[in-house]
């Protein structure tokens, strides 16, 4: 207890000094703390936006995920109902599921040929209220994505769909559908090659509703072609209810979604039924683990011919914004530790220039090397505790400050600015290693000036002036 009130007694001794080092410590805490707690507010919102979009697990063909994209009705699950019941049902997985759907994916061409248009589309099919519920999914709270909650989709009324501002824009459909910037259509190009097939694509919708007997239709609607699992043409018409902004321009130009069973009439056209995947949306994150090894689990006791994937292999781009930003962290922790180790060091060193005389007197008394070195060392702890502490309390104070600021910015992928905010509650352990790491580094800085003032010759630093 001695030794610490003599340690702080010396740091008061220059207080501009130390004052100074406080602050150089304290700015390096204020940064980790806005800049970690923006940070994990960015991680958590691309993966509040993806498991939205793509569940936590998705249930495929074995061979799908490597091999399928090329041809999804080829890698069907028939007996998808089957799984669904084995998933929904298992007791173990019932506590953690917030929701279980099957879904199709499909790729072909959307066309409004009363304009003459068409483009090559990108399609999912879903059940509406069940991924109305996927887009409730908010465990964090966060205000980072503000898309609409309810999908425009009905469970009762499969003609309808959704497509993004980029393919009505294309499409023709921006005065339909009540979209703003967006600028009419230019006067088309004389394509002769590309006419009959338009032509055909167009014969082939009209003799598709004639053959069904399908109404004329007054709301906005396209033609969708893909080919069968057979490898034959289909077409339907798909009514527009709503076009979606997206945040990336080639999904916001090819993005189709449109109700389950009408994803299936047109991917199986007059054969069996089935799903591509069967999408698993966990009410928390952290049960990712225990539910893909029981998922699989249950897949290797049926026997079925089925893989689980999580949404970090189906969506690789939640790593990589991960990776970068830890890499960005990590790059600015380094660069602020330095800065402290210089800082602490100068201190350091000027306190042990000063009392040379005063570490030769003690040394005379009979105090030893080690006495000196932990003196220092205990003065270089005291200067990290306070700069740290005070610096990680402001930190909090200035996040609050910006959340309560109404500054806004436009986050990477989304279509809407966004309230800029910085995460405060739940980063306790962050700001436990921040703590840490600082008091560390400081420590550290203080060996090599004590070290120096160890060892000291006792004759020359008492004759020092």
């Amino acid at each position: 207890m001695m030794l610490l009130k003599i340690a702080f007694r010396n740091i008061l001794r220059n207080r501009r000094r130390s004052v100074m080092s406080v602050a150089a410590i304290a700015v390096g805490a204020i940064a980790m703390v806005l800049f970690g707690g923006f940070i994990a507010i960015i991680i958590l919102g691309v993966q509040t936006d993806t498991v939205r979009r793509t569940g936590h697990l998705a249930v495929y063909r074995n061979g799908y995920f490597t091999f399928g994209s090329g041809n999804p009705a080829a890698w069907g699950m028939a007996d998808y109902k089957g799984t669904l019941a084995m998933i929904r049902d298992d007791p173990v997985l019932a506590p953690m599921l917030n929701v279980v759907t099957p879904s199709v994916s499909l790729f072909g061409i959307a066309g409004n040929f009363a304009i003459d248009a068409s483009r090559t589309f990108f399609g999912t099919g879903v059940v509406p209220s069940e991924r109305d519920a996927m887009r409730r999914w908010n465990p964090y709270n966060l205000t980072y994505n503000r898309a609409p909650e309810t999908s425009g989709l009905e469970d009762g009324d499969p003609s309808k769909g959704i497509v993004g501002t980029g393919l009505a824009r294309v499409l023709g459909l921006c005065e339909a559908l009540s979209l703003t910037d967006c600028p009419p259509q230019p006067p088309k190009a004389d394509d002769t090659a590309g006419a009959p097939i338009a032509s055909d694509i167009a014969a082939l919708a009209d003799s598709e509703k004639a053959d069904n007997a399908q109404p004329v239709d007054a709301r906005p609607h396209i033609d969708l072609l893909a080919a069968t699992a057979g490898g034959a043409p289909n077409v339907i018409s798909l009514v527009v209810s709503r076009a979606d902004r997206q945040g990336i321009k080639e999904l916001d130009d090819a993005m189709v979604v449109m109700h389950f069973d009408l994803a299936q009439r047109l991917l199986y056209g007059r054969g069996e039924p089935k799903a591509v995947a069967i999408v698993v949306q966990l009410h928390s994150t952290a049960e990712l683990p225990a539910a893909k090894a029981r998922i699989a689990a249950l897949i290797a006791e049926h026997h079925l011919d089925l893989e689980v994937r999580d949404f970090m292999e189906i969506v690789p781009y939640y790593g990589q914004v991960l990776g970068m930003f830890t890499a960005i962290f990590s790059f600015i922790a380094a660069i602020m530790a330095v800065i402290v180790l210089f800082t602490v060091v100068n201190t350091m060193s000027m306190s042990v220039m000063e009392r040379t005389a005063e570490i030769g007197t003690a040394r005379a008394i009979g105090l030893r090397r080690g006495g000196i070195r932990r003196q220092f060392l205990l003065e270089g702890w005291i200067l990290g505790a306070i700069g740290a502490t005070a610096g990680i309390a402001f930190g909090v104070v200035i996040a609050v400050f910006v959340n309560h600021a109404g500054l806004t910015w436009l986050p990477p992928g989304q279509s809407a600015p966004s309230p800029l905010s910085v995460m405060v509650i739940g980063m306790g352990k962050a700001y436990g290693m921040i703590w840490i790491g600082l008091m560390a580094m400081t420590t550290l800085a203080a060996i090599i000036p004590a070290n120096r003032a160890a060892r000291l010759p006792v004759v020359d630093a008492l004759r020092h002036v």
